[in-house]
Formats: C-alpha cells, sequence, structure tokens
C-alpha cells in the first residue's frame, strides 16, 4: 500500500477520505480474483458476520458460510443454545439451503409469519418428512388467514435427487419458468431447496469448510467470569474460531482472558479485540491471540466517540493495526464503519484479513429477529452490543439492583430500524455486492489475491466534495 503523492497524510483517515488509483493491469475478469483469506479463519470471502444479537444467528451462520464467509455467534447466548445453532449449522448441506417447512395443517397466518425466515420466499409443506408442495407469499393473498395451509399449497413444483448438480438444477427451472427446485434424499424426505440464482452461486463461491467438510461457524466469550472455561465449553460444542471480545480490548482483563484462553491451548483461532493501535495489537499478539479485531466507534449502533470522544478514524486505525499484526506473522479484522463495497475494498487494502460487519448484515431476510413493516416498506430492529437493552439481557442473572445500576449507563442505540434492501433483501444479495465491487478494486489495481491488493493499492486522500463526485445520481444533476 502506497499513496500517490509518496508519503501518507499526518492526519487520520477514514474510508470516505481515501480513494484507489487505478493501476496497470493484466487482470483481465473479475472472476480471475482469489478472495479467500489466509487468517486461518477457512473464509474464501472476506466477509464475517459481527458477533450481534441482532445480526447473527444460525440462519445467517448457515447462509454465510455456504458461500465463503463466516459468522460469529454472540457471547450472551446460554451454551446449549450455542451448542444446538453450531450443530445446526454443521449439519446442513453444502449446496441446498435449509427451506422453512409447515404440514397441511398449519394455518396460512403461520405460513406468512414463517415465510420472510428465508430469502427464497416459499416454504416447504411436508408429510411425515415428504415434500408434497410449496406455499408463496402470492398464494396467501385475499385468502383467510384461518384457512388451513392445504388450501393454497402449489403441488407442481420441481423435485430433484439432492446429488443433482446445480448446474442440471439450474437447467431444469429455466425449461419450466420455475426459480426454486426442492431437493429430496434418496428416501424421498426433504433435503432442501435450490433457487436458479443459487445454482449459479455454488459456482461463483466455494463454501468455507472445517477439516470434517462442514460449514464453519464462530463464537464470542466476553471477559469475565471463567473466560477459558466458556471458551472450551464453545469448542467442545464445535466451534471453529473463538472471538474474544469486549469494547476496549487494550486493558489487563483482557490480556488476562486472552492468555488463558491461549494457554487452554483449545486447537482454534483466537480473535481478540477491540483496539485501534499498534500498541495495542501487539499486546493482544502477545497474550495469544492470533486476529486482533480492530475498531473502535465506527459502527452505525455505537455511540462510543459521542459519548466518549475514545475512537479513532478506521481506515489509519486497520493499516497501523495491519502493519503490526504483519510483522509477527498475524492478522486483524477490520470492525466497522462499513456502509459501500467500496470501504470493504479499501479495509482490504489497509491490510486486514477480514471485514466484519453489523448494521449492514442486520437489515436481511437471515438475520434474527422479524420483519416489520412500516410506512417505508420492511425492516428489523437493530441495537448496540454496549446499549441498555444489550446491557439489560447481559444482566439478566444480576440481582435487581445491579441490573438497575448498569441500566444508568449506555453506550449505544437500543433500538434503530434497519430497512431492507428491496433490491438486495437477502445476506446473498449483499455478498454478491459486497464481493462484486472488491473483485473490481482488485483488477483496477492489477491484483489477483488480497495479499497483491495489499502490496500493489495507490491511495490517494480526498476532500468530502471528491466524495460526494463519486456518487450516483440516479436522477441526474
Amino acid at each position: 500500500m502506497r499513496f500517490i503523492t509518496g508519503h501518507q497524510p499526518p492526519h487520520d483517515l477514514t474510508y470516505s477520505d481515501v480513494f484507489v488509483v487505478p493501476s496497470r493491469s493484466d487482470v483481465t475478469s473479475r472472476f480471475d480474483v482469489d478472495l479467500s483469506t489466509s487468517d486461518g479463519s477457512g473464509a474464501t470471502i472476506p466477509l464475517v458476520a459481527a458477533n450481534m444479537t441482532s445480526v447473527t444467528g444460525k440462519r445467517m451462520a448457515e447462509t454465510l458460510a455456504r458461500r465463503g464467509g463466516l459468522a460469529v455467534l454472540p457471547q450472551d447466548l446460554p451454551l446449549s443454545a450455542v451448542a444446538e445453532s453450531i450443530a445446526f449449522v454443521k449439519s446442513r448441506n453444502l449446496v441446498a439451503d435449509t427451506p422453512v417447512t409447515l404440514t397441511t395443517e398449519d394455518s396460512v397466518s403461520d405460513a406468512l409469519a414463517l415465510l420472510h425466515k428465508r430469502a427464497h420466499g416459499a416454504a416447504v409443506v411436508v408429510d411425515a418428512g415428504i415434500p408434497i408442495g410449496v406455499v408463496t407469499e402470492d398464494a396467501c393473498v385475499d385468502v383467510d388467514r384461518f384457512a388451513r395451509v392445504r388450501a393454497v399449497l402449489d403441488p407442481a413444483v420441481i423435485v430433484l435427487p439432492v446429488e443433482t448438480p446445480p448446474r442440471e438444477v439450474f437447467d431444469a427451472l429455466t425449461d419450466v419458468h420455475q426459480d426454486l427446485a426442492v431437493l429430496t434424499h434418496p428416501d424421498g424426505t426433504l433435503a432442501g431447496v435450490l433457487t436458479r440464482v443459487g445454482a449459479l452461486r455454488h459456482g461463483v463461491y466455494r463454501p468455507n469448510l472445517d477439516a470434517d467438510g462442514r460449514l464453519r461457524i464462530g463464537c464470542a466469550v466476553g471477559i469475565n467470569g471463567d473466560v477459558a472455561a466458556k471458551a472450551r465449553g464453545l469448542v467442545d460444542a464445535g466451534a471453529d474460531i473463538l472471538v474474544v471480545d469486549t469494547a476496549h480490548g487494550h486493558q489487563d482483563r483482557m490480556l488476562g482472558a486472552v492468555a488463558s484462553v491461549a494457554d487452554a491451548d483449545l486447537g482454534v483461532p483466537i480473535v481478540a479485540g477491540n483496539v485501534v493501535s499498534a500498541d495495542g495489537t501487539l499486546d493482544l499478539i502477545a497474550a495469544g491471540a492470533s486476529i486482533v479485531k480492530v475498531g473502535v466507534g465506527p459502527g452505525a449502533m455505537c455511540t462510543t466517540r459521542m459519548m466518549t470522544g475514545v475512537g479513532r478514524p478506521q481506515f489509519s486505525a486497520v493499516a497501523d493495526c495491519a502493519a503490526a499484526a504483519r510483522e509477527h506473522g498475524a492478522h486483524v479484522w477490520a470492525d466497522g464503519g462499513v456502509r459501500h463495497p467500496r470501504d470493504v475494498a479499501l479495509a482490504l487494502a489497509a491490510g486486514a484479513s477480514n471485514v466484519m460487519i453489523g448494521s449492514w448484515f442486520a437489515g436481511t431476510y437471515e438475520s434474527p429477529g422479524d420483519l416489520m413493516r412500516d410506512a417505508h416498506g420492511e425492516y428489523k430492529v437493530s441495537f448496540g452490543m454496549a446499549s441498555k437493552r444489550a446491557v439489560v439481557a447481559r444482566s439478566s442473572s444480576d440481582t435487581a439492583y445491579d441490573r438497575a445500576r448498569k441500566s444508568l449507563f449506555e453506550e449505544g442505540i437500543s433500538s434503530s430500524r434497519i430497512p431492507l434492501d428491496p433490491e438486495r433483501p437477502s445476506v446473498e444479495d449483499l455478498v454478491d455486492h459486497i464481493c462484486s465491487g472488491v473483485r473490481s478494486t482488485a483488477t483496477y489495481a492489477g491484483a489477483r489475491t488480497l495479499a497483491e491488493l495489499h502490496d500493489r493499492v495507490v491511495l490517494g486522500v480526498q476532500s468530502p466534495a471528491g466524495f460526494a463526485e463519486g456518487r450516483p445520481l440516479p436522477g441526474g444533476w
């Protein structure tokens, strides 16, 4: 990474301050760019769903890992719930998506409540595990909500063996002008579903797999209590990567927690954060972290900078921390502050091995929580993990007095409406959107890998007017 002026500006920079200068390139196609990372996370695309309650659950983890990314379950979940989510993700098919299922005796109201838990827009109706049709939202229009699903199911659905190659599924759907196929096991029971675009994505992305060929998933753990024992429980449950997480990562309690997890020798990568300085990065690496999470205050749900004045512009934070980590064979994740594909590309250019995304992914079908509607469209509710809402949930086992005292201090937004983008309502749509941008950035820089992107990229610094000039104006001038 170098700046076109030959020197880095004396002031810190955020993503909007920076642009990429096109360089001579022999990379002729975006598909020639390999987006896989080398930080031990197994990711084949550099995207991580944040360990936020409103962002990551088993649906997000399954979907993102199938496309090559990684999701991190929040630290506030009971171990039994974590183990259940891990087992679910590990048991998922590597090609077929997991559909919502109904029986013929379920109500239309039940169907409408569940349809938006998945992005493919249909629920599969089963009888003793055998698929007999599908239900869509269109089929439920103007139908009595107490009617039974048998009255609206469509039996005319393409059913194929789960072993059918995705290209053949695509061709079969194209031939009959349908968008979704139901895939079955040899005994006829439901295995999953695959859409036309899902079949295409299978040819573009490689899933993030563990040593046994199952989808990977990460888990977060806090720094209070017996951290090593909690971490061991998560790994025993099947976690592939541990994120030791707290808002202020450069503190003695954090360093002790990381050291205790490292000393337990659990055999998985340890991510620790958050910090924004080279010193913080080096201390966490010395304590045992192989990946450091970078970012204080750039997230959409975070009020830290406005409440405390603490933080650092994210591009400079990532660049400094990544440089320090690289000298010791470690890596960094850029956590927060990405609002456009360009921001992800710039974080990677600065040296991050992965980019963690929160609120952007919160507004998708796959995030936890119910889909809501208002006059402006569909949305989901998101909240910060240091907000009053999150603190109340995290301290549910405390005494009433301690809970009340903690609730006096809030550092994050407790409720924010995150709209679903009508053009990209699924996290897979966002993955396509982001990866397309990052691949293009790499071709402009003449890079075929993320390492080459960092090595070859030439950057410039722009004014707010320069950033505004680059924004599209769909309505013209």
